[in-house]
């Protein structure tokens, strides 16, 4: 890992607990930086200790930019995540861009590109939801293979929600997804130095800093903050609601969790996520440099 600040961006990829921001925000202050999220979750309002964003001292140190800019009531995806990141370049330009967080999906689009596909209407998602219901593995299968053979040859299983995407968007746009998908793409960063890292943390000192920050996170506000997310009736299926924490500490509310299941509950999803994290880095950024910031 170089320190001399030539880079103009930088990625730091990483599971969830392994001290990104920390590291992020140390490089960003000796760089002139700017720490851009790469969180999935960190992207939403109301959820600032229950998705573990940079605290507001953070924030007030160096400059962050989409962190908590989407209200959590709202759907947001990696398409507009890339365009709210070319206006990020845009405002930005001259300084070091350091992209933190652990959304293999984003850094991926980030590099490589993203498949331009329209915004699909709710109604139509909900439409769509509706027809299929009914179907087992098998009928979801022969719906897409229907509609989308190709896609249904990529993939393993057929789940409801890849069904109901590639079915609205055939339904909206005539095309089919993977003929969105197959369109040539490309990233954002051609032409740009980029210095790109991997941190890997030894996994039991992983585990164990998962298992304190979210007792640390019930005790903090966490609660107060699922409440209020709950107080604005949102749709169960956003993604927000499916935020670690989220579904575990609104179980606790309403008395189907005691508070030490529902911290168990979310520490060992949080194990789950980070594993699967874990491959996501080992198969698609094999060959970045790997850093490990907790072992001095």
């Amino acid at each position: 890992m170089t320190d001399d600040g030539a880079g103009r961006v930088v990625l730091i990829a990483g599971p969830t607990a392994s001290g990104k921001s920390a590291l992020a925000l140390s490089m960003a202050q000796r760089r002139d930086g700017v720490i851009v999220n790469t969180d999935a979750m960190q992207i939403y309002d109301t959820l600032s200790i229950v998705t573990a964003r940079p605290t507001a001292l953070d924030m007030r140190v160096v400059p962050h930019r989409l962190y908590g800019t989407v209200p959590a009531t709202t759907r947001y995806s990696t398409g507009r995540w890339l365009d709210d990141v070319r206006g990020v370049m845009e405002g930005d330009k001259g300084r070091t861009l350091i992209f933190v967080g652990g959304t293999g999906l984003y850094f991926d689009a980030l590099i490589n590109g993203f498949a331009a596909i329209p915004e699909i209407p709710a109604a139509v998602a909900l439409e769509v939801q509706q027809e299929i219901q009914a179907l087992d593995a098998d009928g979801r299968r022969a719906a897409l293979m229907a509609v989308d053979p190709v896609s249904a040859s990529r993939l393993r299983v057929v789940d409801p929600q890849r069904l109901i995407r590639a079915l609205a968007v055939q339904r909206v746009t005539g095309r089919t997804l993977s003929s969105f998908q197959d369109a040539p793409q490309v990233g954002l960063l051609d032409g740009v130095d980029v210095e790109r890292i991997v941190l890997e943390v030894e996994r039991d000192v992983l585990r164990d800093r998962i298992a304190r920050r979210f007792e640390k996170m019930f005790e903090s506000g966490a609660v107060e903050e699922v409440e209020a997310l709950l107080a604005q009736s949102p749709d169960p299926h956003l993604p927000a609601m499916k935020a670690i924490g989220v579904p575990e500490i609104s179980a606790w509310l309403n008395r189907s969790l005691s508070s030490e299941d529902a911290i168990s509950q979310a520490i060992t999803a949080t194990h789950q996520y980070a594993k699967r994290q874990r491959t996501w880095f080992r198969n698609r950024m094999g060959d970045w440099p790997r850093f490990d910031p907790l072992s001095s």
